[in-house]
């Protein structure tokens, strides 16, 4: 009896090729998944790093325009660094408004996240204030400023309208350390309307800011239930406390046209304040531990202090206003380089997602 004989075919594979043909779909699949990643971990707390940059622009072009033996180089390289990551983090934004709305939204509905919403409008006018080729007078100027002013009133008519009459948005319950952007924004605004003549436009930003600084300030002081959902890791935003004052300081300033008591007053006030959170360092023990794009916050409220530093000495002119201008300065200069370089180093840890903005959309969530 016979056994029919089979014919067995053993095919084998290149590994490499397949490894190969791995390698490029996956490639292909993860461009798209690593820039959904980092859009979702976008959001407007990110342009703290603008504001940094912008704000340092500005001081440069006041010093360097009131001490000529200082290098006007570095004025216009952080001019331009400022301008380019302004302009990253907007294309950024604007593609997450555009791919992942619904985090807009959630962002636009949190009792932090929405007073970032108005980082971009200051971060520009910054920009504005400190273009070394635009004149104040000119119509590209006046164009430009309103550009910016229109998402400041729209947000101011938002923000400001439901404390005043959503129940459960009031005050007293939303109120948190952030805030005080929403304030600051107003005064920057101040201050480039002031430079421009617009007198009265200035006028009416000025009273709008500072009146709700007052509320707030209150409000914050007397540690109602809002001040008391503040998450740990966003302690480093305690530091506008003292960039309000400051701040209003610099657009009265502008509008007087010179350094007087009022200018004055808020001055001391931002410097008093600035002194009080510094003698209390185990406030921020605890925001410290871990690298957070929260700590841009201790750069630019220290700009505004060190820019009216500068004004201030330049009204005064003694020795003591001097040295406190040098001294205000080059802990501003220092804390920004500081965390720049900080910022390079954990760069990995930049664009992660948020748990404290995408956990609650009000203290009572939580």
């Amino acid at each position: 009896m016979e056994i029919p004989s089979q014919e067995i075919h053993i095919k084998i594979d290149n590994p490499r090729s397949s490894s190969n043909k791995r390698k490029k779909t996956n490639l292909a699949d993860a461009e798209p998944i690593v820039l959904m990643s980092v859009l979702s971990s976008l959001h407007a707390g990110y342009f703290r790093i603008s504001l940094s940059l912008c704000s340092q622009a500005l001081l440069w072009k006041i010093m360097v325009h009131s001490h000529t033996e200082l290098p006007s180089m570095v004025y216009y390289l952080l001019w331009y660094l400022a301008l380019t990551t302004q302009v990253s983090l907007c294309f950024l934004y604007a593609f997450k408004c555009v791919f992942l709305f619904d985090l807009v939204k959630e962002e636009f509905v949190h009792y932090i996240g929405v007073n970032y919403l108005y980082a971009p409008s200051i971060s520009f006018f910054l920009l504005l204030q400190s273009a070394p080729m635009i004149d104040p007078h000119n119509v590209l100027y006046q164009t430009l400023f309103w550009i910016f002013a229109v998402p400041v009133l729209t947000l101011d008519t938002k923000l400001y309208g439901q404390w005043f009459t959503t129940e459960k948005r009031f005050l007293s319950i939303m109120a948190n350390p952030a805030s005080q952007v929403s304030v600051i924004a107003n005064l920057v605004a101040a201050r480039g309307a002031a430079e421009m003549g617009w007198k009265e436009c200035a006028l009416c930003l000025f009273s709008l800011g500072m009146v709700h600084y007052l509320v707030i300030f209150v409000t914050l002081y007397q540690r109602l239930p809002g001040g008391n959902n503040f998450p740990t890791t966003l302690r480093p935003v305690f530091f506008l406390f003292f960039a309000a004052p400051a701040t209003a300081s610099l657009a009265w300033n502008t509008i007087c046209g010179t350094f007087d008591t009022i200018a004055k007053m808020l001055f001391f006030l931002s410097l008093f304040i600035f002194v009080s959170l510094v003698c209390r360092p185990n406030l921020l023990k605890k925001s410290i531990k871990r690298f957070n794009v929260a700590w841009w916050a201790y750069s630019f409220p220290l700009t505004f202090l060190a820019l009216d530093s500068v004004q201030y000495a330049q009204e005064v002119n003694d020795h003591v206003a001097s040295i406190l201008m040098f001294i205000i300065s080059s802990i501003s200069v220092l804390i920004f380089l500081g965390v720049m370089l900080l910022t390079a180093a954990n760069s990995k840890r930049l664009l992660r997602r948020d748990p404290v903005l995408w956990s609650a959309t009000g203290p009572k969530d939580k």
